[in-house]
């Protein structure tokens, strides 16, 4: 099964254990380390249904999202008695416009996306194998702009001992897939062995952590 079936078919079965029902408290408390500004464009890829993409839009004139599954697209906009304006851009994307927000159906590989500046990343990076991540990279900074912030929450945990998604990035795997910017660790939550993230699982370890990463002007 591809990565695209993959999560197609965790969105029509419902599977979304990874949506979380209100906003996310590590972007509330770290957002203000990208300095941003109301007029700063912001993208969140690999959105689902967030409750942060809500939260964004009240801090900002310009938020994108890209999303995978039409089915979470549309539920956003449901559960939230939002009537956007849908437009087909493509066999392949379709746009949804609401005020501020701007959500994308389809790969965010391909997506008709516009530059930004401050990309926040929760559960993308972690949703990808290995295998694909310098080309997820690649694309996120041909999309932010000189000067652009990148907000980034990572999961660390040993591999081998769970099968992802979500899986599991390390410190030097951040370090070597964004080198050449600025990389700062803002934030690590190791949890203890009674958690139930962690005992469900039957992991030795098990930490969340939040990166500010910044491209320099030029």
């Amino acid at each position: 099964m591809s990565d695209l079936e993959f999560w197609h078919n965790k969105w029509a079965m419902n599977q979304i254990g990874f949506h979380l029902m209100e906003v996310n408290p590590l972007l509330m408390e770290y957002w203000s380390a990208t300095n941003p500004q109301r007029q700063d464009k912001v993208l969140l890829p690999l959105c689902g249904k967030s409750e942060d993409l809500v939260w964004l839009a009240e801090q900002h004139d310009d938020v994108q999202g890209v999303e995978l599954s039409s089915i979470a697209v549309r539920a956003f906009f449901a559960e939230h008695f939002y009537t956007p304006l849908v437009t087909d851009l493509s066999a392949y994307h379709t746009s949804y416009q609401f005020d501020e927000l701007c959500l994308y159906t389809g790969d965010i590989f391909t997506a008709p996306l516009q530059p930004v500046d401050i990309i926040y990343d929760r559960a993308a990076l972690v949703a990808l194998p290995e295998t694909r991540w310098n080309e997820y990279v690649k694309r996120l900074l041909s999309l932010l702009n000189p000067g652009g912030r990148i907000l980034l929450v990572t999961l660390d945990y040993e591999q081998g001992e769970l099968n992802g998604p979500p899986f599991s990035v390390s410190e030097a795997a951040v370090h070597r897939l964004f080198s050449g910017l600025s990389i700062k660790k803002l934030h690590r939550d190791e949890v203890g062995v009674p958690h139930p993230k962690r005992a469900q699982k039957g992991l030795s370890r098990f930490a969340e952590e939040v990166w500010l990463i910044e491209r320099n002007e030029h």
